[in-house]
C-alpha cells in the first residue's frame, strides 16, 4: 500500500498497464482520423517489429502509419511516398517510404488488403510524419477481411508488448 497524505492507495497489478496506455507516445491520437473514423473508435491497434502501426476498425477498414518511435529515429521527414490507391496489396509487401534528413525508410504492410485512400496532406507537409506519426501522420487507408488476416493480426504486438520491445 503507498501513503499519500491522507489517502492509502493499493497497488494493483493494472495501474502499470493503465499508466502505460496514457504515457505512451505510441498510442493513437484519439482526436484524428485513424480513431475517429468509426463511432466507438478502433477495435484494435496494433505494432510491427519494423515500427509500424495499425488501426483496425470493426467494419474492415484499417489505417497504416509509423509510430513515434520510428519517427523520432528517421529524423526531420522531408518526403513520403505513397502508394496508388485501388492497390492490393500482401502482408509484408511496400506501400511506401519515408526519406528524412537522416536517412530513408520503407513502409510494409502488416496485413493483406486494398489500399482506399492514401493521407495526401503528408505530400505537402511530410513533417506531419515527425509532429504527431499517430494522428494526422497516417499514411494508408485499406480494406481488410478478417478471416484473412487473422493470424497476421494475432502475430502483431499490443501496445504494452510494443512498448517491451523497444525495451529489449
Amino acid at each position: 500500500m503507498l501513503s499519500t497524505g491522507r489517502v492509502l492507495l493499493r497497488q494493483s497489478a493494472t495501474i502499470p498497464r493503465l499508466f502505460l496506455r496514457a504515457q505512451s507516445t505510441n498510442s493513437l491520437n484519439k482526436l484524428e482520423l485513424p480513431f475517429k473514423y468509426s463511432n466507438s473508435g478502433p477495435s484494435q491497434v496494433k505494432y510491427t517489429k519494423d515500427h509500424e502501426w495499425v488501426s483496425l476498425h470493426e467494419d474492415g477498414t484499417a489505417f497504416l502509419g509509423i509510430t513515434k518511435y520510428a519517427a523520432d529515429a528517421l529524423g526531420d521527414a522531408t518526403y513520403v511516398e505513397l502508394p496508388e490507391t485501388g492497390r492490393e496489396v500482401e502482408v509484408e509487401e511496400s506501400v511506401g517510404s519515408v526519406e528524412s534528413v537522416k536517412s530513408a525508410s520503407e513502409v510494409y504492410m502488416p496485413l493483406a488488403g486494398t489500399v482506399k485512400e492514401v493521407n495526401t496532406a503528408l505530400e505537402e507537409s511530410p513533417q506531419l510524419i515527425n509532429e504527431d506519426p499517430l494522428g494526422k501522420g497516417w499514411m494508408v487507408q485499406f480494406e481488410y477481411e478478417l478471416e484473412k488476416s487473422k493470424a497476421a493480426i494475432d502475430g502483431l504486438y499490443t501496445l504494452e508488448q510494443y512498448e517491451k520491445f523497444l525495451k529489449e
